[in-house]
């Protein structure tokens, strides 16, 4: 059961990076969704693998964004947001949005299979 739920997250977490080359951010919810639907796991697994991988990879990407521009960018759209300023924060938000998304996708696809 261990070494599928971690398939099923490192397969999530690699399609969406690649998908997200390609296509919008909106690719992660059906990617989840059919990694999900082809590797069965029990809903609540599901739910974390999808949870984890796009937590993951979206607070990876934001870092590495934030990173990359010295923090400039996410500090003023952290003034926009009730976070007062905190790029950290909005780093958090950002991958929780992801996670959420992707671990709804997987959760939707192991109760399809039931």
């Amino acid at each position: 059961m261990l070494i599928k739920f971690l398939v099923n997250t490192l397969l999530i977490a690699l399609l969406c990076f690649a998908g997200g080359l390609f296509f919008s951010n909106w690719i992660i919810a059906p990617i989840a969704f059919a990694v999900s639907l082809l590797i069965p796991l029990r809903p609540l697994l599901a739910f974390l693998s999808g949870f984890i991988a796009l937590f993951l990879l979206w607070g990876g990407l934001a870092l590495a964004a934030n990173v990359e521009n010295e923090g400039i960018l996410a500090t003023k759209i952290a003034w926009l947001l009730p976070l007062g300023g905190s790029p950290h924060l909005l780093i958090l938000v950002t991958a929780f949005v992801g996670a959420l998304v992707g671990g709804g996708g997987s959760l939707t696809a192991s109760f399809l299979r039931k």
